[in-house]
């Protein structure tokens, strides 16, 4: 359903994000299970840390209506956008100056083809 291994969801229960009934040797991952797993995954592919997505899935059972939790969220979101597009901008500067090099490269190599034509 959610396209992860039986070793992560383990891995998962041991960090305590994740708490299945046991019945025997097997696990059960109720509704709740299920709804935390997708928060845990979408979390990861934002690039929060496994404690940051603990600390906020913590935070549901504080009684406030998910206040804490939503604005915690949202605060670490918003540093988490600021991390990505400053990423972005090095990433964007970093292939512009790639294209430079290459274009460079591609004249000096056409010059040594046609230097060497012209000898």
């Amino acid at each position: 359903m959610f396209d992860v291994t039986p070793r992560t969801l383990r891995f998962y229960e041991a960090k305590e994000l994740l708490f299945p009934q046991r019945i025997g040797q097997k696990r059960l991952f109720t509704k709740r299970d299920r709804a935390r797993l997708k928060l845990i995954l979408r979390g990861k592919r934002f690039g929060f840390s496994l404690e940051d997505i603990r600390q906020l899935l913590d935070l549901y059972y504080k009684g406030d209506g998910q206040k804490m939790q939503l604005t915690e969220s949202y605060k670490l979101a918003s540093k988490r956008l600021e991390d990505l597009e400053a990423q972005r901008a090095e990433l964007d500067s970093a292939i512009a100056d790639l294209r430079d090099q290459l274009k460079w490269a591609e004249k000096m190599m056409s010059s040594l083809s046609q230097h060497r034509i012209a000898v």
